[in-house]
């Protein structure tokens, strides 16, 4: 795995015992396996978005901290210049960067994210988590599956959503896709 996956997971399981809690009892909170965590604690595993953003909550924490092992410092403004922020290499179907990690006290989580292009007719691998999700597409076009819905997003169009969905992106076209992507807590 990355050295980025080693070193979340690093900050994954030290901030997990400094918080006094199990690795059973985050798992359960997370809504994932005992063994899962703790390939994501060894670096063995991605952890996805949604479940840093998970276990940023149950640990009182932010996801800059489990990102970077920083604390947020700006208050009243962060300026992200273009292709800064944190890469977060979280599946190869997609590419994140976070666009709003420097910020303290967030309330959503800005992400330009590429999606990567897949071999026939892939589905895609959907995931859940708590908050809402606001897609703005901004080169190509993706397949965004929310629940049992499918929606074909070209440039310039975007959708609003509840994250509780089970949702998921594919690019289209053989190419990859750019997408704005907003998470609230």
């Amino acid at each position: 795995m990355t050295n980025m996956n080693m070193e979340i997971g690093v900050r994954l399981r030290e901030m997990r015992e400094l918080a006094e809690l199990s690795s059973e009892a985050l798992a359960e909170r997370l809504g994932v396996s005992a063994a899962l965590l703790a390939s994501y604690e060894a670096g063995e595993a991605d952890v996805p978005v949604a479940v840093l953003h998970e276990a940023a909550a149950a640990l009182g924490v932010s996801t800059t901290e489990l990102l970077t092992g920083e604390t947020a410092r700006l208050h009243q403004y962060a300026v992200m210049r273009a292709n800064k922020g944190v890469a977060v290499s979280r599946r190869e179907t997609y590419d994140y960067r976070s666009l709003g990690y420097n910020f303290e006290g967030r309330q959503m989580d800005p992400y330009l994210i590429t999606i990567q292009p897949q071999p026939g007719d892939a589905a895609p691998r959907c995931n859940i988590h708590g908050g809402q999700e606001f897609h703005y597409c901004l080169e190509g076009s993706f397949l965004l599956q929310i629940g049992s819905h499918s929606i074909i997003l070209g440039e310039g169009d975007s959708v609003y959503f509840d994250s509780s969905c089970p949702h998921g992106m594919v690019a289209q076209g053989g190419k990859p896709a750019r997408s704005l992507v907003i998470i609230t807590m």
